[in-house]
């Protein structure tokens, strides 16, 4: 049998002994352990580190890796006593709304309206629950709207603290274990999401290791064959996962991905803080509409639970080891709320491989423009959904004029339904009618949201720091919640259908985007039979979706009444398509990222499209000088290093 070789980094025995020799021995040091893909320090004296910051980061630049600083459990006061503690030093002022406590990192969240003020001139305040509680406090900004999901996510990883500490540690045992092979054989395995929209998943291998990006689903099929990712190859073996990670919450990205835990992962999922939030919801979501529905789910709720519990979520820009040859790092899409770019570096400096997921490389009223900037980069792997030459949206401001300019002529009479995927589209429209009713362009009707889009939005609301900069400062700075506007009315019970179907002029948001089940269908069977209504289709229709078929020019739809006896509806009702909303890239936006990615990239690999636009998009990249572009096929394999 081959000896171990040196691995990557330290090893364990070389990361103690380096934090051993660069801390004093008054702070108290009780153990160091993996957390994740974290080094943790415990102390029985964590405010003497916080006061002298300078030597944690100078432990973190000696031995490279990311280091946090715990307090023993064992010199913590009781919870009870930190709250009371923490409520006398905390300013009124401050507006402290919950305080959640997290056993297994020794952290309390001060959720509060002003953190500035609860954090106090130059930390002061902190420093001193530090001192008296020996917690290490977190202030977090209330969201205006309070969500549901991130209040249970909090409360599932309390009860399960003890559980969530061993998931930790082992994990970090596997991420810094000693490397058997020196890294090399980079090879990239696509189970799904190629040649078509949905099921999204690709497979990373190493000779030391084994990466899965997204676990998404088709939307539109019922076939497994067809609508799950192939788990069923050779090239996947679930016992040598080492690490999943999503994009973003969309299902076809993250749909299937409790299914890895209902046949045995035990292993991390790594996504950005607010796609934590978001898949959960999406993902419950899903399983409650098949069961409504009568179809047989992949999973069960237990296991979206083991989601929550072997999630690690990352900020943008924090560079994460994630395997003993891996390093990532997730950079903004532009997509959704919380959708990444993933930057994969392999080896030292051996392949870099960049991933865009779903990217908006353009203006929109809710996110930044995607990341082009990254360290290295020799293959970019690269979605195309919009990928065919006549793919070219209008400029935004023309595109938002349109969609004003239709909503005001159906609205003389009429009622606007627009179906919206709950996470993403409907924010971005929530926005634009709101920014055009202010301006006086956009007829003041009611508009009516239905759906999981409240609880969406109240976890938009949940991470302001990934919104666009002026949402940002509309929240942060100036104390506004443009979400919350007084146009808005939330449809809570179903019998308001009837009345808002049978009232004056209105719009309606409801999901789901695809009209494939969801509340739309029940504003649709009402709304469709009458000329003077209308449909705006503002986001992605998947081939085989009902909202694909009605796009294309549909006439009558055969759907379930309450009674459960079939009905045809007859679509007389005015059906449009306003591109330009999309929070995908359109075809000039895709071959300009190619053109402005740093460094620039040797191969492009196109996924994400139906076939024909990723063969398009094949030939318009091939003329780049010096650059190789291929749009793969389902379970092709590539080597690139």
């Amino acid at each position: 049998m081959k000896a171990a070789q040196k691995p990557q980094g330290l090893s364990y025995a070389e990361i103690r002994s380096s934090i051993l020799e660069n801390i004093p021995q008054e702070i108290g040091i009780t153990r160091i352990e993996f957390e994740g893909p974290r080094i943790a320090i415990y102390t029985n004296r964590p405010e003497m580190l916080m006061e002298r910051s300078y030597i944690v980061a100078d432990i973190a630049s000696s031995i490279k890796k990311r280091v946090v600083i715990r307090s023993d459990p064992s010199v913590r006061v009781s919870e009870e006593e930190a709250e009371r503690v923490i409520k006398e030093i905390i300013p009124k002022e401050a507006g402290l709304v919950h305080i959640y406590f997290d056993p297994t990192l020794g952290e309390v969240i001060l959720e509060v309206e002003k953190p500035g003020i609860a954090i106090g001139k130059g930390g002061s305040h902190l420093l001193e629950i530090v001192k008296r509680t020996r917690w290490s406090p977190r202030v977090v900004r209330s969201p205006p709207i309070p969500s549901l999901t991130i209040k249970q996510i909090r409360g599932f990883l309390y009860s399960k603290s003890r559980e969530r500490e061993r998931f930790l540690r082992e994990v970090g045992e596997a991420i810094f274990r000693p490397m058997f092979q020196p890294a090399g054989d980079v090879r990239v395995t696509f189970l799904g999401g190629v040649r078509q929209v949905g099921r999204s998943a690709i497979l990373v291998r190493t000779r030391e290791s084994s990466i899965l990006l997204d676990c998404g689903i088709n939307p539109a099929t019922l076939n497994p064959i067809e609508a799950y990712p192939r788990l069923d190859v050779e090239e996947f073996d679930l016992r040598s996962l080492d690490a999943v990670v999503i994009t973003h919450a969309h299902l076809d990205h993250c749909g299937f991905l409790p299914y890895l835990f209902k046949y045995g992962y035990d292993g991390p999922i790594y996504c950005s803080k607010p796609t934590a939030s978001l898949m959960v919801l999406l993902q419950s979501d899903y399983l409650d509409v098949m069961s409504k529905e009568g179809r047989p789910t992949p999973y069960s709720p237990e296991d979206i639970r083991k989601v929550i519990l072997h999630t690690i979520p990352l900020s943008y820009g924090e560079v994460t080891d994630i395997a003993p040859d891996v390093r990532l790092t997730l950079h903004n899409a532009g997509h959704i709320l919380g959708s990444s770019i993933v930057h994969l570096h392999i080896g030292r400096g051996l392949h870099n491989i960049v991933y865009t997921g779903d990217f908006k490389f353009g203006y929109t009223q809710l996110l930044q423009p995607a990341a082009t900037q990254f360290p290295r980069v020799e293959t970019l792997i690269m979605e195309s959904t919009y990928g065919a030459p006549e793919d070219v949206a209008p400029p935004r401001v023309e595109t938002e004029a349109e969609f004003v300019k239709i909503a005001n002529h159906v609205l003389k009479k009429g009622k606007v339904l627009i179906p919206v995927p709950a996470v993403g589209r409907a924010q971005e429209i929530m926005m634009v009618i709101n920014k055009y009713m202010e301006m006086g362009e956009l007829t003041e009707v009611p508009v009516y949201i239905e759906g999981m889009i409240s609880e969406a939005t109240g976890i938009h609301t949940a991470y302001p720091n990934y919104l666009s900069n002026e949402i940002k400062d509309q929240i942060l700075r100036e104390g506004r919640n443009p979400f919350e506007s007084d146009y808005f009315t939330v449809v809570k019970q179903p019998d308001m259908r009837d009345e808002i179907a049978e009232g004056g002029p209105c719009i309606i948001l409801a999901t789901a985007g695809m009209m494939e089940g969801g509340p739309v269908i029940e504003y649709f069977k009402r709304l469709a039979p009458w000329e003077e209504n209308a449909l705006i289709f503002v986001s992605y229709q998947v081939a085989g979706t009902l909202g694909r078929r009605i796009q294309s020019g549909l006439k009558s739809v055969q759907t379930m009444n309450s009674e459960g006896k079939l009905e045809v509806i007859n679509v007389e009702m005015q059906v449009y398509t306003v591109e330009g909303f999309s929070g995908h890239s359109d075809r000039r936006q895709l071959l300009s990222y190619v053109k402005r990615i740093r460094p620039t990239p040797r191969r492009v690999l196109i996924v994400h499209g139906e076939e024909s636009k990723c063969e398009s998009m094949v030939r318009a990249l091939s003329r780049f000088r010096g650059l190789e572009a291929y749009a793969p096929r389902l379970l092709e394999t590539s080597r690139l290093a």
